[in-house]
C-alpha cells in the first residue's frame, strides 16, 4: 500500500468560486477541508472546512455562491471558524474528480488549500492506481509530487507532522531569523509576515515544535 503526498494547482477556469476568492483576494490565510460526504445520486455534497480568515469579508462571498444550498459558520476564535456546507456538485469538479473514480484510492483528510488555492492532499492506494490517477488529471493542472512511499502512520515524515499553516509559520520563522543564534527576528516580525497576531504566531510555532520534537523522540525510543 503506497501513499502519495501531492499538491494540485488548478487554472483559474477550473476553480470553485471560493477557491477564486482564496487565490485572488488577500483574505483567507489558511483553509482546510476536514471531512466530506458526497451523495452521488442526489448530486450534492456535505463538507466541513476549517478557515483562518476575516469572517466579515468571507461570509458575503460564500453567501453568493450559487452551488451552495446552505451553510453554517461556527467561530473558533477571533481569527478562525468552521464552515459546514451543503452544495450541489459542480460539473467541473465532477470532471476532474473522474481521475479518482474507477480506482481503488483513498484521500486522507484534510485537504489543505494554500494561498494560491492549490490543494495539498495525501492519497493512499496501489502504486499503479496512483500513477493512473496522476496521468488522468487534466493537462492544465499543475501537479507537484511531494512524497511517495510505503504508507506507515507509525513512521510518518517530520514534515507530515505539521499542518500547512504550521509549515508556513516555520518557514517564515526561519526566513526571519527567529531560530538563528543569536535571534535576529522576533515574534512580531513573524506575525507580520503571516498576517496574524503575535499570540497566533507563537501558538503555531509551539504546536509545530511539539509535533516535530515528539516524533523525533518517538523515533529515537522506537515508540509507534
Amino acid at each position: 500500500m503506497k501513499y502519495l503526498d501531492v499538491r494540485i494547482r488548478q487554472p483559474d477556469e477550473w476553480l470553485h468560486p471560493m477557491q477564486e476568492f482564496i487565490r485572488h483576494e488577500d483574505v483567507v490565510r489558511y483553509e482546510e477541508l476536514q471531512t466530506w460526504h458526497v451523495v452521488h445520486e442526489q448530486g450534492i455534497e456535505y463538507e466541513l472546512f476549517y478557515v483562518v480568515a476575516d469572517r466579515e469579508r468571507y461570509e458575503p462571498v460564500i453567501d453568493g455562491v450559487d452551488s451552495i444550498r446552505w451553510y453554517d459558520i461556527t467561530d473558533v476564535d477571533d481569527e478562525s471558524f468552521y464552515v459546514y456546507a451543503c452544495q450541489e456538485t459542480r460539473a467541473d469538479d465532477r470532471d476532474w474528480r473522474a481521475a479518482f473514480a474507477a480506482l481503488s484510492l483513498v484521500v486522507v483528510p484534510p485537504i489543505v488549500y494554500d494561498r494560491e488555492a492549490a490543494m495539498g492532499m495525501t492519497i493512499i492506494g496501489d502504486g499503479d492506481d496512483l500513477r493512473t490517477m496522476l496521468d488522468s488529471l487534466p493537462e492544465s493542472f499543475e501537479v507537484d509530487v511531494r512524497g511517495i512511499g510505503e504508507y506507515d502512520t507509525r513512521r510518518p515524515s517530520l514534515v507530515g507532522a505539521l499542518t500547512e499553516r504550521q509549515r508556513e509559520a516555520v518557514e517564515v520563522a526561519v526566513e526571519c531569523g527567529y531560530y538563528t543564534v543569536p535571534r535576529e527576528g522576533d515574534l512580531e516580525v513573524v506575525a507580520a509576515e503571516l498576517d496574524c497576531a503575535p499570540s497566533t504566531a507563537s501558538n503555531l510555532l509551539r504546536k509545530a515544535e511539539s509535533a516535530v520534537f515528539g516524533r523525533l523522540v518517538d523515533r529515537r525510543s522506537g515508540r509507534p
